[in-house]
């Protein structure tokens, strides 16, 4: 069943900067979606659109629709669309440097109470070096312990789908690891979906269901995970493909430009 369907949407900056271009996609049950592509290539637009936090750039989707269990969230700001269970995980600026790990977890309920004591117990279960941590200031924390801090605020709020932004980005393979099997647990105890973004293919293909490639603002190819791993360009440009020699990064930008992958 489908939960997030987001249809031919497109992204416009300043009013005059087009992002994105009828990017389509769906997020299903208990489903890890990958979105991937280069830098620039729209990845980080796309989830912005979906989260409500474009307008904070000067953006704002100008045509398609995004619609989640029924309701339209396009263009709607982040508190609404939080509120109907879609969180995001962004790539930077991912914790309060001046809180500690336990007050972290407590900013976006600031309600408190018994439940979200409850609920700050249960979400140590997945990540349990922030239970040992958990008086600790985020300033001190390393980068993947900030990491881990950001998908555990976010689960405070109670999501139905996790949106993350850039899971592995300047964090050492072990600790990238460690992330991942804690994201498939989260998707198995929880029934939490995730709309992963990904610089990374082999990282994001190792746990995703399905995947959307882009590039240059558009979607130009998706498939589930076997289909993406045995695609030859995919291999090629996204999975270190072994070939007779190295591509160049002109022979890349040619490639692009070729627009193969509409073929």
């Amino acid at each position: 069943m489908t939960m997030l369907r987001v249809e031919t949407i497109e992204v416009v900056y300043k009013r005059v900067i087009t992002a994105v271009q009828g990017v389509t996609l769906a997020v299903g049950e208990r489903q890890i979606v990958a979105l991937l592509g280069t830098n620039g290539a729209g990845k980080t637009t796309t989830l912005r659109a979906i989260s409500g936090f474009l307008g904070l750039d000067d953006a704002r989707i100008t045509e398609g629709s995004i619609t989640f269990n029924g309701h339209r969230l396009d263009n709607r700001p982040p508190h609404q669309i939080a509120a109907r269970g879609l969180t995001l995980v962004p790539e930077r600026e991912k914790v309060f440097p001046n809180l500690t790990v336990a007050e972290n977890l407590m900013a976006p309920v600031p309600h408190g109470g018994g439940d979200q004591r409850r609920q700050a117990e249960r979400v140590y279960h997945f990540f349990p070096r922030l239970a040992e941590l958990r008086n600790r200031v985020g300033g001190l924390l390393s980068g993947g312990e900030r990491q881990m801090l950001a998908i555990a605020s976010a689960l405070m709020c109670r999501p139905k789908v996790l949106l993350i932004d850039e899971l592995s980005l300047g964090l050492a393979p072990i600790v990238v690891d460690d992330l991942k099997r804690r994201l498939v647990a989260i998707r198995d105890e929880l029934g939490i979906s995730i709309l992963l973004v990904e610089q990374s293919a082999a990282v994001a293909l190792e746990i995703a269901d399905y995947a959307y490639v882009m590039e240059n603002g558009r979607v130009v190819f998706d498939g589930d995970r076997s289909r993406l791993a045995g695609h030859k360009d995919v291999q090629e440009f996204y999975l270190g493909g072994t070939g007779s020699a190295r591509r160049s990064y002109r022979d890349v930008k040619q490639y692009r430009r070729s627009r193969r992958w509409y073929g």
